[in-house]
């Protein structure tokens, strides 16, 4: 009889880790890292160095010319911000798209970045998406920076 009670006392108490776990893997399932990165790094010659960023005012997301600008610079690229037509001196046209989403405060879910040369060929693509909106996630709130990092990082991991 002692064993039975130790076998049911095993079992329960085996189905009670079991569910356990179970539970820990339902509630940090959302808290996980829920980005996509999708990079093109650039293809370019070593010349191509004045980067012509063409100015979105229908991005919202705080500071992100500003980011893209640094992104640019940190890499050894002279940048102009241009609105309407680029100047002639521009070896490569950079093109870019953020959008936030709001959860207590705003925060960025999606950036895509298109670099192109003078003749309009893509050289260069850059993409930061946050799944589903980031649910339950946490780095949903990380910086703007900090997500477009890894972007740049890889974008220009050629050159």
């Amino acid at each position: 009889m002692g064993s039975v009670a130790t076998t049911s006392t095993m079992f329960k108490k085996s189905r009670e880790d079991h569910m356990k776990r179970m539970l820990m893997l339902f509630v940090l399932l959302p808290v996980c890292s829920c980005t996509a990165i999708n990079v093109k790094p650039l293809a370019i010659n070593a010349n191509d160095n004045i980067a012509c960023i063409k100015e979105n005012p229908k991005v919202k997301v705080p500071r992100f010319l500003d980011i893209v600008v640094n992104g640019f610079e940190e890499h050894d690229f002279t940048t102009r911000v241009y609105q309407n037509t680029p100047n002639n001196s521009c070896d490569l046209l950079v093109t870019y798209t953020a959008t936030r989403n709001w959860d207590v405060s705003p925060y960025m879910t999606d950036a895509e970045i298109w670099v192109k040369d003078r003749s309009g060929k893509r050289v260069g693509y850059g993409q930061y998406h946050l799944k589903g909106g980031g649910g339950l996630a946490l780095n949903k709130w990380a910086s703007t920076e900090s997500k477009m990092e890894q972007v740049f990082t890889e974008l220009f991991a050629k050159h």
